[in-house]
C-alpha cells in the first residue's frame, strides 16, 4: 500500500518564520531516509522515549529519595512535566512542539542516581580524568551509550535535538571558542569534533523553551513536594510576596479549602503566571530581534524565552526559599551524605576491581583500558544506575550502607 504523504497533516501548523522547520533539518550523523509517517523531529521524540535511559528515569531521585514516598516527583515525572511546559510555550509561540519536547524530554538522560548528590560526588572522583557533568552524559547517552541500531550507536538524534541538548542553557564558548563559565566538558569537544553543534552560538527557540520550562517546572513542583513532606509550611511561603499573594486570592475565593485542593490551587496559579510571563517576553524580544530564521534566532546574542525582570526576582525568591528549607534541611543533608558515600564506594569498588560490573559490554576488553578511560567508563555505568540499583548493589558489596531514609 502507497502512503499519501500530503494527507498526513504534516505542514498544517503554521510555523513562525524562526521556527526550527523539521524539513530543513541539518540532518543526522548518520544520514537515513525520512519516514513516510512522521517528521525528522517527531522521530527523535520517540526515539527518545522508547531509551533504556528514559525508563530509567523513573527510579532516579529528583528532589527526595523513592523511599521518601510513592506520591513525590522522580526524574520520569519532572521530566514529563518539564515537556507539557515546553509544548504549550512552543505552541504559543509557533514553535515546532515535537523539538521543544524532544529537548525537554532528553535533558535530564545523564543525571546520576540520587540527582545532584550523585552527579557532586561522581564529579569529585572523575576531578582528575575530566569531571563528570550531567550535561555532556545525556550527549554520551544519545550519541554513544544506547546501542539500540544495527548501523551506529547512540540513537542518530538530529542536528537540532542534539543541539538543544547541549546548549538549552546558553552558549558553552565565545566567540573566540573559550569557554563560557569554565571549559567545555570533553565528552561535547569530542563529539563537537565530527558534527560541529556550533557551541559559541544561542540555541534554538524551541531548545529555550524546553530550558525556561525545566525552571517553571521544578520551581512549582518542588514547593508541591516541600509541602507533602513537612519540609515547607503555607507560613514559609510567605516569604515570598508572590506566593503570598497566590495564597490570599485562593483564600479569598475559596474559604475553608482543604488542604490538598488548596496547594494544587496555588501551583497551577504559579505555572500559569510564569508561563504567560515567558510568552509575555519571548513575543516582545522576537518583535525586537526580527529573526526571519532559526539561525538568526542562534546568532541574536540573547536568549528570548526568558523572564521578565519581575519574574525573575520572583524566581530568585523561590529558589532560596527551596535552597533554605529543602535543599540544605539538616535532614535532607545527613541522606545526602548517605548518597554522596554510596556513589563514591562503587566507584572506588569498580576501579580497584572493574570484573565487579559484570561479565557484560560493560567490561569487555576492560583489562586494555588506560587509567582515564577505565574513569570514564566506570562513570557511564554508575551514571546509568538507578537509586534502587545503586543502593542494592552497595549493600551486596559493602558491610554497611547508609540509610536514606
Amino acid at each position: 500500500m502507497t502512503i499519501d504523504k500530503s494527507a498526513l497533516g504534516f505542514g498544517d501548523v503554521a510555523l513562525a518564520p524562526y521556527a526550527c522547520n523539521p524539513w530543513k533539518s541539518r540532518g543526522r550523523l548518520y544520514p537515513e531516509p525520512d519516514s513516510l509517517t512522521r517528521s525528522p523531529f517527531q522521530r527523535d521524540r520517540d526515539r527518545i522515549i522508547h531509551t533504556t535511559a528514559f525508563r530509567r528515569l523513573k527510579h532516579k531521585t529528583q528532589v527526595f529519595i523513592a523511599n521518601d514516598g510513592d506520591h513525590y516527583r522522580t526524574r520520569l515525572t519532572h521530566t514529563i512535566e518539564v515537556a507539557q511546559v515546553a509544548r504549550s510555550l512552543a505552541r504559543a509561540l509557533r514553535l515546532d512542539e515535537d523539538l521543544a519536547e524532544g529537548v525537554a524530554l532528553v535533558h535530564d538522560f545523564g543525571h546520576t542516581p540520587f540527582g545532584h548528590t550523585g552527579e557532586d560526588a561522581l564529579h569529585e572522583k572523575m576531578a582528575a580524568y575530566g569531571g563528570f557533568d550531567h550535561n555532556a552524559q545525556s550527549l554520551r547517552i544519545v550519541t554513544k551509550l544506547e546501542r539500540r541500531y544495527a548501523e551506529f550507536d547512540g540513537i542518530n538524534l538530529t542536528w537540532e535535538a542534539l543541539e538543544g541538548l547541549v546548549k538549552h542553557n546558553g552558549p558553552l564558548q565565545d566567540a573566540e571558542g573559550k569557554g563560557i563559565g569554565g571549559p567545555v566538558p570533553q565528552p561535547i569537544l569530542d563529539y563537537c569534533a565530527r558534527h560541529d553543534l556550533w557551541l559559541s552560538t544561542h540555541a534554538s527557540m524551541e531548545a529555550q523553551v524546553a530550558a525556561i520550562a525545566d525552571d517553571i517546572a521544578y520551581n512549582t513542583h518542588d514547593i508541591d513536594d516541600g509541602l507533602r513532606s513537612g519540609y515547607l509550611s503555607y507560613d514559609m511561603l510567605e516569604e515570598v510576596p508572590f506566593l503570598a499573594g497566590l495564597m490570599y486570592e485562593v483564600r479569598d475565593r475559596y474559604p475553608g479549602l482543604e488542604s490538598s485542593r488548596f496547594t494544587n490551587e496555588i501551583m497551577r496559579r504559579q505555572i500559569t503566571a510564569m508561563v504567560e510571563d515567558v510568552i509575555g517576553v519571548a513575543q516582545e524580544n522576537l518583535r525586537t530581534v526580527a529573526p526571519q530564521s532559526a539561525d538568526e534566532v542562534r546568532r541574536a546574542g540573547m536568549t528570548l524565552a526568558t523572564f521578565s525582570p519581575a519574574m525573575a526576582e520572583i524566581d530568585r525568591q523561590i529558589k532560596k526559599l527551596l535552597f533554605h528549607h529543602i535543599y540544605r534541611n539538616p535532614n535532607i543533608m545527613v541522606i545526602r551524605k548517605g548518597a554522596a558515600q554510596i556513589v563514591t564506594d562503587l566507584f572506588d569498588a569498580y576501579i580497584d576491581d572493574p570484573k565487579l560490573m559484570g561479565e557484560h559490554s560493560w567490561s569487555e576488553g576492560i583489562e586494555r583500558l588506560e587509567p582515564a578511560q577505565l574513569a570514564r567508563h566506570v562513570a557511564d555505568y554508575l551514571a546509568g544506575m538507578t537509586d534502587t540499583y545503586a543502593y542494592n548493589t552497595h549493600r551486596q558489596l559493602f558491610d554497611h550502607t547508609p540509610d536514606l531514609r
